[in-house]
């Protein structure tokens, strides 16, 4: 590195730093021992100016240094190397060109301070979101990004876990929610500090993997609105700013760029336990929102090239996403940045896994359209650094493609939401539905056989964040959101939700306990299903949200985990979670294929799989009244048959089992039954004599042979 003629136009209170001219690569401020290179790209740029900061709250910068375009750029990648500059150091940019906003789509505005688009951690202490609209100076008032060392650290060994897809279960979970309650008595509630706290509780329900709704950094304190003078905010966070850096409202100590710390806290204590870590990711969309939107970082570097603009008139946003504005993923340096930012929470942060938003915006070329052989897809695929990563992706965006079963690649796994419907209707009691539900119980061999992808690619799920809660789901016809101040237009209107013969909440004991039925009934099917099993926090003890089916914007009681529910709901807890031990248990492999199944039988006579109705061998593909299904999972080397029987009538009915040589039919479910007799422990169950059984209105039976 040589000398640098940067301009430094504040003059510093002491001649502590050097300014050098630094290099193009790494991007990001990457300090060293003697202090930190800033790189940044910005093609179209004219001028960029580094400001330095003393702490987060300093309304001035300490130090203004404008960039030298001969000596401190590299084609379009302006950089500086900050002698005797520390870690914990803020800083920001600004960048100047001019416009052309109609034709080219430039956003250039020097009276905006820029964030890093590839910082470690930011802070927004002073921040005000209306001071980065319109065309005022807003440095006062302005996000600031932190340098911080990432190679200071202890892992005390730790790597990522690398469990089997096939092994997995996925518990979604909102980082802030699931501890913000003063019900969870946590020292610091919504932190990823207080998920280490509860740590002993995911061990005990069992799930393998946590899979975390955003937590890259995006505006908590926007404040979209008040209802009733309660103030609404981004509180799911699937608006990032900032690809490389944790949420700083889920860190304890963000001020002093302990970002990264903290989530490697957590990722070490969670690894500890055999809990896997997935990332919601959100790369179809950012923060900045339309043209009417603030300029954050990525509009001020590189608007032109980072989103895709309407053709005819470039200050205008193509909205394939549903949410203002689309990332333009397959240009060559937006490509880069998103797998950088992968590699960059696989290798330096230990995480597991990613689920992408709207996942299917990443198949869309420059021009918008649907590409065969998406370049930042294939490259995800191929990484080597991301080889034995878990790739889970939303097949379809706001502008109606939609990639179940056909998603490019071969290893990423997608949200079955056929799963969801298909199961949805058929426990509600719809007639028909059993040819449906056979394939999704059979890993959705009609999605994804023929393309050549496995069970595995099915992550099946009956809930998520985005709609009912699994209690809301068999408690409410319709959807009662009024308290988005929206008037019940938002979220969707057709949930396939039955609230068992009353709206809401209910003291009728009859009605409590079929809601309690239909429950497990969900939990069995789920459980009981080739593919990976994912629900959301809070499902296992009744969670509510009062009717709220679009609960993105509600940062309070509503949406957040009510651990007062875990010792009132100690049933279904307990159903939840010996279901999930039933499905992981050595000897019922048969429930976790890789592969779809075959025909091929066992050494008791016994085929992988038969599907039956009340009759063996008589499923009722083709009966439109059908309401009953039953199957039978063959084990293989010694391994336990599982013989399983759904009733969604509402009169009880009688179902022949089959007969297995040389062994007898033991119970372990009967969802019809009060806990605990509802499933009982491993060792505990009751033998069933004779060859017909009797299974009540609206309920599951499993049968094991021994």
């Amino acid at each position: 590195m040589t000398l640098t003629t940067a301009k430094q136009l504040v003059k510093p209170a002491t001649n502590q730093y050097q300014f050098e001219s630094g290099c193009a690569h790494p991007l990001g401020a990457i300090p060293d021992k003697n202090g930190v290179n800033f790189s940044v790209f910005s093609e179209h740029a004219r001028s960029v100016e580094l400001l330095l900061f003393d702490k987060s709250d300093a309304p001035e910068p300490t130090h203004i240094i404008q960039l030298n375009p001969r000596t401190n750029k590299t084609f379009h990648f302006w950089h500086i190397y900050v002698r005797g500059l520390k870690p914990g150091a803020h800083y920001a940019y600004r960048v100047d060109s001019a416009q052309g906003l109609h034709g080219e789509g430039h956003r250039f505005n020097k009276n905006k301070v820029l964030l890093d688009p590839y910082a470690r951690g930011n802070t927004n202490t002073l921040w005000k979101r209306n001071d980065a609209l319109g065309s005022q100076d807003n440095l006062a008032t302005s996000m600031r990004s932190v340098v911080v060392d990432i190679s200071d650290y202890d892992w005390e060994g730790d790597r990522p876990i690398n469990r089997s897809m096939s092994e997995t279960i996925i518990y979604e979970v909102h980082v802030g929610g699931f501890t913000k309650s003063p019900s969870s008595g946590c020292k610091h509630p919504g932190t990823f500090s207080a998920i280490i706290e509860k740590i002993p509780y995911l061990k005990e329900l069992g799930i393998t993997a946590v899979e975390l709704l955003p937590i890259f950094d995006f505006d908590e304190k926007n404040n979209l609105r008040e209802v009733d003078g309660n103030p609404l905010s981004d509180y799911w966070g699937y608006n990032p700013h900032s690809y490389f850096a944790p949420e700083g409202s889920y860190c304890v100590l963000c001020d002093v760029g302990n970002h990264l710390t903290e989530f490697r806290d957590m990722v070490k204590a969670l690894h500890k336990e055999g809990i896997e870590v997935i990332l919601d990711v959100v790369f179809n969309h950012t923060d900045e929102g339309n043209h009417e939107g603030p300029i954050i970082n990525f509009k001020g570097f590189f608007n032109s090239i980072f989103y895709h603009l309407v053709s005819w008139d470039k200050q205008y946003y193509m909205d394939y996403s549903g949410c203002g504005n689309t990332v333009n993923c397959n240009h060559p340096i937006v490509q880069k940045l998103i797998v950088d930012s992968l590699e960059f929470w696989v290798k330096e942060m230990h995480v597991d896994g990613f689920r992408f938003d709207e996942g299917s915006i990443l198949s869309r070329g420059q021009d918008g359209a649907p590409m065969v052989h998406p370049p930042v897809i294939w490259q995800i695929e191929t990484s080597e650094i991301l080889a034995d990563t878990k790739i889970i992706t939303e097949a379809w965006d706001a502008a109606g493609l939609y990639q179940i079963g056909y998603f490019p690649g071969y290893r990423w796994a997608e949200w079955n939401g056929r799963f969801r419907d298909d199961v949805r209707r058929f426990v509600k009691g719809d007639a028909g539905m059993v040819g449906a539900v056979a394939w999704r119980i059979a890993g959705s061999a009609d999605l994804y056989q023929s393309s050549g992808h496995l069970p595995i690619n099915s992550v099946n799920f009956i809930t998520c964040h985005d709609g009912f809660t699994l209690n809301d789901l068999v408690s409410y016809n319709d959807k009662h959101n009024e308290a988005n101040g929206e008037d019940n237009r938002d979220g969707i209107n057709d949930n396939l939700s039955w609230n068992c013969g009353a709206e809401g909440e209910t003291d009728n004991p009859e009605i409590d306990a079929l809601r309690r039925r239909q429950i497990k009934n969900f939990t069995a099917i789920l459980m009981l299903s080739q593919g990976i099993p994912m629900f959301v926090a809070g499902d296992e003890i009744r969670r509510t949200q009062n009717g709220n089916n679009n609960a993105y914007c509600q940062d309070n009681e509503i949406s957040w985990f009510d651990w007062s529910l875990v010792e009132k709901n100690a049933d279904l807890f307990r159903f939840f979670k010996l279901m999930i031990n039933f499905r992981n248990c050595y000897c019922h492999s048969a429930l976790r294929r890789r592969d779809f199944f075959s025909g091929e039988v066992n050494e008791r006579g016994l085929a992988d799989i038969s599907w039956h109705g009340c009759q063996l061998f008589n499923p009722g593909w083709h009966d439109p009244h059908a309401r009953v299904l039953a199957f039978t999972l063959g084990g293989f080397e010694e391994e336990a048959d599982i013989h399983v029987m759904f009733n969604m009538y509402w009169e009880a009915l009688d179902f022949e089992i089959p007969s297995v040589e040389g062994r007898e039919w033991y119970k372990v479910v009967d969802t019809a039954l009060a806990s605990p007799m509802d499933i009982v422990e491993p060792g505990e169950e009751t033998v069933v004599s004779g060859n017909v059984y009797s299974v009540k209105d609206r309920s599951i039976v499993v049968l094991i042979s021994k």
